[in-house]
């Protein structure tokens, strides 16, 4: 039997990418799939300061890549991430503006991902708690282990949660369901974040490493140009989808998804898409 791959390594071939900060490492595949590693084990992956800062450029980075398809963002060692270091919390919040400016980095990180142009999936095992919750609500999917934990836990530390993750976090599981989160900071084991809608998939441990590949191959083989519609339409409000999604209507009149997907179709054979970059409006 051939082993799982592995998720929070680079394997052959893999091209490896600065990161900026320590704590985070990215790589790209030759089949499209770039992961983004939270790589703090000692910390059970806790996201610095430093890490905050450094996510919107490397995300500007890989989003350049048209050989980028898609993204997976995981965890080393069995955790997802323990969210914002807490050892660093108290000195934030000596002085007022130096928790606004943590606060803002949080949240331009956390846009940063959800405006990334291809498809995201957080690959979930452990700890997704607090800002790590956070970066995996930004993602367009989250595929779980049945060993994960999510929690949302700043009524734990008095802390207020930014408006840009708290909006994000109901549209994703309803009002009532993120007042739940925050209200009580308890952790959901993943079958019942799985039935809040928190998580689309939950797979035993060691099944999940292997799928989340599976699955990310797939998307990469799918049309560039649907999926960055699909995501363009979805992801503002529903009266701003018709307007999101013109220019990429308008642009897939001249573009050869089409043809390609029908004459693989009636080939009989995968379709070979080119990359797609973001539409004009």
């Amino acid at each position: 039997m051939t082993a799982a791959p592995a998720l929070d390594r680079p394997g052959p071939g893999d091209v490896e990418l600065p990161a900026g900060a320590a704590g985070l490492r990215c790589w790209v595949a030759r089949d499209g799939v770039a992961t983004l590693l939270l790589d703090r084990p000692e910390r059970r992956n806790a996201v610095t300061g430093a890490m905050w800062r450094a996510l919107p450029g490397l995300l500007a980075e890989l989003a350049a890549r048209p050989e980028v398809r898609v993204l997976l963002l995981t965890g080393a060692a069995g955790t997802f991430s323990a969210g914002a270091d807490i050892a660093e919390l108290a000195g934030v919040y000596g002085d007022p503006a130096s928790a606004d400016a943590y606060h803002a980095q949080n949240v331009a990180a956390e846009e940063a991902l959800a405006a990334f142009p291809r498809p995201t999936v957080a690959v979930v095992r452990g700890a997704c708690v607090g800002g790590g919750c956070q970066l995996a609500v930004a993602c367009d999917l989250r595929l779980a282990a049945a060993g994960a934990r999510f929690g949302i836990t700043p009524a734990k530390l008095g802390v207020v949660y930014p408006a840009v993750p708290t909006v994000r976090l109901a549209a994703l599981v309803g009002p009532a369901r993120a007042k739940y989160l925050l209200f009580s900071g308890e952790l959901l084991p993943a079958d019942r974040a799985e039935r809040y809608g928190l998580v689309e998939e939950v797979l035993p441990d060691a099944e999940l490493p292997g799928r989340a590949r599976e699955f990310a191959r797939l998307l990469a083989r799918r049309s560039p140009q649907t999926l960055g519609a699909a995501k363009a339409a979805l992801s503002g409000p529903a009266e701003a989808a018709a307007g999101a999604l013109a220019p990429w209507e308008r642009a897939s009149r001249t573009a050869p998804d089409v043809r390609e997907g029908l004459a693989a179709f009636l080939e009989r054979r995968e379709p070979d898409f080119p990359a797609a970059p973001a539409p004009r409006g």
